[in-house]
């Protein structure tokens, strides 16, 4: 409760990072908000010619198949990157002004979540085109994108806490999410796994999340209440434990910044 008091307080501030952070993130480029579709669109146009050209994924509709995966993903990948060193790059204001630390991970989720909103029309137009189409289970969107939202507000509250005493972790992250995403499945299906490394899906909270996009857009049903249920409570879990952690460390971020 006193985190929610203490960003109901500075909502202000909040909204300017938020706002800020969405109209920088392609300041000055040429191209704009144009990259929030062209970085995608290029990823799933590689994925797609490795995947379906070379390995001869036997998918059908295998672009769209990806895309419904590549873009959530990009979407955790882009929070936990950036998440790692909000905190770091907000060193000087730190230590200079005092406001509620947890409002830097909260300010980057939401904007991520935005953008995310945004780059949600590129697997629309991937669906519609694609002819497979949409239904009335696309309402379950709202749903899933809260649960991954919850999942992404724990995970940042983690890494940003902890990067601040372990620089490391910056790089670390890299060769993790590479490992995490072929861990997660988006450029193959659940199927696909032997039953012998399932387990690794079912530790893995984005293999739930994926799977209820790929229910909602790819096969036009409603994601499976056992999939919504398990990614609700890994991400309540989350956030219970990166709340835990980063008020446990956040005492001391001005000494080691």
């Amino acid at each position: 409760m006193e985190i929610i008091k203490n960003l109901y307080n500075y909502r202000e501030l909040l909204k300017t990072n938020i706002t800020k952070d969405i109209g920088g993130k392609y300041k000055k480029s040429f191209l704009g908000v144009l990259w929030s579709f062209l970085n995608p669109l290029l990823q799933i146009a590689v994925y797609a010619f490795v995947f379906q050209v070379v390995l001869k994924s036997n998918i059908p509709n295998y672009a769209v198949y990806l895309c419904c995966g590549l873009i959530p993903w990009q979407f955790f990948s882009s929070i936990v990157n950036r998440g790692a060193a909000t905190i770091i790059d907000n060193g000087n204001i730190l230590k200079k002004v005092y406001f509620p630390r947890e409002v830097l991970p909260v300010s980057l989720v939401t904007s991520e979540a935005v953008n995310f909103l945004i780059s949600t029309i590129i697997i629309l137009c991937f669906v519609i085109f694609g002819k497979i189409g949409l239904s009335v289970n696309i309402l379950w969107y709202f749903v899933v994108l809260l649960i991954q939202y919850l999942v992404s507000i724990g995970i940042a509250f983690i890494v940003s806490a902890i990067t601040v005493y372990f620089r490391d972790l910056l790089h670390i992250l890299g060769i993790i999410m590479q490992l995490l995403f072929y861990a997660t499945p988006i450029v193959y299906s659940v199927e696909q796994v032997p039953e012998k490394f399932l387990w690794i899906m079912k530790l893995n909270p984005m293999s739930y999340l994926i799977t209820s996009y790929r229910d909602i857009f790819y096969f036009k049903t409603a994601p499976s209440m056992h999939n919504l249920l398990i990614a609700t409570a890994m991400g309540v879990i989350l956030v219970g434990v990166g709340l835990v952690t980063f008020k446990k460390l956040e005492k001391r971020f001005a000494e080691e910044l």
